[in-house]
């Protein structure tokens, strides 16, 4: 059955590709190869130059848009996701947002006392349409944090899913899939927050604070300031 692409190439407020700064973000990393060496150095863009961050948490339109994390230079998963997904459309590469319940052993103290769980529901990635089928791509974990917490860092090729590996290098679990929720040509908000709401408390998992910062602590017992201490 021949699949309409045309909805996986617009521009949304969401994923917004006709934001300069995401625009100009595109242009600069794609290089001048064919849609699969694109999305693949768009992958790694995304990937190593926005920096993981889910203490930047904020469900709203302004939030989680592309040009809002192409400027912050840091996001979780799901900003993340829809950056490369606009990436991806403004070079006429059809993309979707996707969506899976997964239990994370990436965390800090600071995660765990907030959110009472190491399950991340609504754990996002993108889906990129090349060679006529649709690969995933999970750019959520710059390689600078994969090596604090000894994780190997996930590769695209563009021919095969890229989704996280259950064990770090150390053979301990690392990431599980538990549910596929689907894949959207936009974000599905209300679904969202519904289940934020019904299993975190409310619309956002974190209180704002300093992730590099915890990640030190919780890697190596000593946090990059002047303390030593958890931040408030």
């Amino acid at each position: 059955m021949n699949e309409d692409l045309d909805v996986y190439l617009q521009s949304t407020p969401v994923i917004n590709f006709t934001d300069p700064a995401v625009e100009a973000f595109a242009r600069e990393n794609a290089g001048t190869g064919d849609n699969t060496g694109k999305a693949v150095n768009l992958y790694y863009a995304v990937r190593d130059q926005i920096r993981y961050d889910p203490y930047k948490f904020e469900m709203t339109v302004n939030g989680l848009c592309a040009g809002t994390t192409v400027r912050d230079k840091r996001g979780w998963c799901v900003p993340k996701a829809i950056l490369l997904a606009a990436c991806c459309r403004l070079m006429g590469i059809p993309s979707r947002l996707g969506f899976a319940d997964v239990k994370n052993h990436l965390s800090t103290e600071r995660m765990r006392q907030n959110m009472k769980t190491d399950v991340f529901y609504w754990h996002g990635y993108t889906a990129i349409y090349l060679n006529s089928g649709w690969v995933k791509a999970t750019p959520a974990f710059n390689i600078g944090l994969c090596e604090k917490f000894r994780l190997k860092p996930l590769e695209f090729d563009g021919k095969k899913d890229s989704i996280f590996h259950p064990f770090d290098l150390t053979g301990n679990q690392h990431m599980e899939y538990l549910k596929f929720r689907g894949e959207y040509a936009d974000i599905p908000m209300a679904e969202m927050m519904e289940t934020f709401a019904a299993v975190y408390g409310g619309t956002g998992m974190m209180e704002h604070g300093d992730f590099d910062q915890d990640v030190d602590l919780e890697t190596t017992g000593k946090a990059a300031h002047p303390h030593g201490e958890l931040p408030k």
